[in-house]
């Protein structure tokens, strides 16, 4: 196997890998084998545009929730009825054309791991490349690897006998294959009412989730939000698993909840306690018929390739502070936590690279 030096090794190009190798050529670093400083970034996709191009077809940029421009270069302008997964692609695939960064795809990271006991030796990032396998030796790791590879699926009593169809979100493509049949959406979140609107058009719609979803009718608020980051900051610097920061502030009246409400079909239902072959029971031993269970559940953080370097606390998190591990300060975990949102990652590729200069010139200050 091949083993290359380099100064970073990003993983991930999707808004927060993107960030990170921008604010790292900003500082002198430049795509790797050149001369160091140098950065590889790898990404499994095999193109740009990173989760954005695996979308739902009908998702539109006019109801994309939390679009935020890459740093040094705008979204261009769209038409609002033109496909996310068309247009944003194609904004990633011209900023990495752009500022020349050089994605490696598809190259499959398969394992982190030390290269010795020598806690500023380098750190072997071993990935699985169309070449076959190779393994880059890098100073400093900033891990991007975002969530959408790893659907988080709850399980419930007599999941296994529903006769029907289980799909998460990550397998959504639009609501015309569910039109006329009875679907049971789960979950509070953004994706499940966007969802529960479009399909509510063609289906008969029965929403739950573990908890009633509060709804705020002001203005955003910023104090609010400042509060609930500061929450998932203080989780994962403890190991705790991150929570989303929406079940803090509350959901939003967007215009597809304003309109699912307008249509009668915003209804919440508590969460049912078992699932039988024709639908699902619910607490008060109610039966609800249902020909598909769509989990709008969420995802959870692409990170299993990090299990060499033993970080997982037994919470299940790993202990990070201003996006660096704190068990391993050559790690940087950036879109985990607090900056899983499109503004949070590119503020966190920014504090990544800043950070690493710093080191670059005073070896001493790791933290």
């Amino acid at each position: 196997m091949t083993t290359s030096p380099v100064d970073v090794a990003v993983i991930g190009a999707g808004q927060a890998g993107l960030s990170a190798a921008y604010h790292l050529q900003r500082r002198g670093f430049v795509p790797a084998p050149a001369d160091e400083p140098g950065v590889v970034v790898l990404d499994a996709e095999d193109g740009p545009g990173g989760a954005w191009q695996h979308r739902w077809e009908s998702l539109r940029m006019g109801s994309v929730n939390g679009i935020h421009e890459l740093p040094g270069h705008p979204v261009p302008p769209a038409d609002p009825d033109a496909p996310s997964r068309d247009v944003l692609p194609a904004y990633f695939a011209d900023y990495e054309e752009r500022f020349g960064l050089a994605v490696r795809r598809p190259v499959r990271v398969r394992a982190v791991r030390r290269a010795d006991d020598d806690p500023r030796g380098r750190l072997l990032v071993e990935a699985e490349t169309p070449a076959g396998p190779h393994t880059w030796a890098a100073r400093h790791v900033i891990n991007a690897t975002g969530t959408w590879r790893r659907p988080f699926w709850p399980h419930y009593p007599g999941q296994d006998t529903f006769a029907g169809t289980q799909l998460h979100v990550h397998d959504y493509v639009d609501a015309a294959r569910f039109a006329g049949r009875r679907v049971v959406i789960v979950g509070a979140g953004i994706s499940a009412v966007q969802l529960l609107d479009e399909i509510s058009r063609v289906a008969d719609t029965f929403w739950v989730s573990r908890t009633e979803p509060s709804w705020d009718a002001g203005e955003f608020d910023t104090a609010a939000r400042i509060e609930a980051i500061a929450g998932v900051e203080a989780r994962v610097r403890q190991g705790l698993p991150p929570g989303s920061v929406i079940s803090v502030t509350g959901q939003r009246w967007t215009p597809w909840a304003q309109a699912a409400k307008d249509r009668g079909v915003l209804v919440w239902h508590p969460m049912f306690t078992a699932i039988e072959p024709d639908g699902v029971r619910m607490p008060d031993g109610s039966f609800h018929p249902a020909d598909v269970i769509l989990w709008a559940t969420g995802f959870r953080a692409d990170i299993a390739h990090l299990a060499p370097l033993g970080l997982r606390t037994p919470a299940g998190g790993i202990r990070v502070a201003r996006t660096r591990s704190l068990d391993e300060p050559r790690l940087f975990l950036i879109g985990y936590g607090p900056s899983q949102s499109t503004v949070g990652a590119n503020r966190a590729g920014r504090d990544a690279a800043r950070a690493i200069v710093a080191e670059r010139r005073d070896p001493a200050r790791t933290r």
